[in-house]
């Protein structure tokens, strides 16, 4: 059973939370209206877990087209698009990214825990596949879930991006299973790329952070492939 992680297992926290604690962690303490605009403008700009920005800067499009591929390219694309909004807060770019690298920085999904822990229990083995560019494996041990996922597979590290089918390949020889045997869960068409390589794929709705978003539902095409 492959996973993707980004809006399948987990979704970056809510815009003003993130904008709050960033300031906070700059030493400066936002009031509720300027954060929210702030964090209007920083998402608009261009925020990693967020709608794609309607522009991005010349000076920034290596990093961009590469930000999933090498970690200095995804900070440098992330950072310098926060920086596109003009704040009084030194060090708001850096602070904004690094709530990214954070566990309370996302929010698991209310049926991610249950619905790992049910596949680990029935010996379904788990692979988390991601277009990302920082490891994911200390997120996933502070929330208690490391012990019920088997192997990652993350662009930066594999050198592919979904949806191609070589990073699929690789999730699955992690696990040990052909891919006509393994199952992808994702929420968007690169996701669905996973049919190239011969997978069965499951493409969930969006969802807001902490509501629930349909995950529980693979339990009963895990187990039924299962028997």
């Amino acid at each position: 059973m492959l996973f993707d992680f980004h809006g399948t297992l987990a979704q970056v926290e809510d815009p003003l939370t993130w904008v709050i604690a960033a300031a906070a962690a700059c030493g400066t303490a936002l009031d509720r209206g300027k954060a929210t605009v702030l964090a209007d403008r920083l998402t608009t700009a261009g925020r990693a877990g967020g709608p794609l920005p309607h522009r991005v800067p010349p000076h920034l499009a290596e990093h961009w087209a590469d930000r999933d591929l090498y970690p200095h390219s995804h900070r440098a694309a992330y950072t310098g698009l926060a920086a596109t909004v003009h704040t009084d807060v030194e060090g708001f770019a850096d602070a904004l990214y690094e709530r990214l690298l954070l566990p309370e920085g996302w929010l698991p999904y209310p049926e991610t825990e249950p619905t790992l822990r049910k596949l680990h229990e029935a010996g379904v083995k788990v692979a988390v596949v991601s277009n990302i560019a920082f490891d994911i494996r200390p997120l996933f041990a502070a929330w208690g879930l490391d012990g019920f996922v088997d192997g990652y597979a993350l662009s930066y590290e594999i050198g592919r991006i979904k949806p191609d089918p070589m990073i699929f390949y690789r999730a699955c020889g992690l696990l040990g299973v052909d891919p006509e045997r393994a199952l992808m869960v994702g929420d968007t068409p690169a996701d669905a790329g996973a049919v190239n390589a011969g997978l069965a794929t499951l493409v969930l709705p969006a969802a807001d952070p902490g509501r629930p978003n349909g995950l529980s539902a693979v339990l009963a095409l895990a187990l039924a492939g299962q028997a």
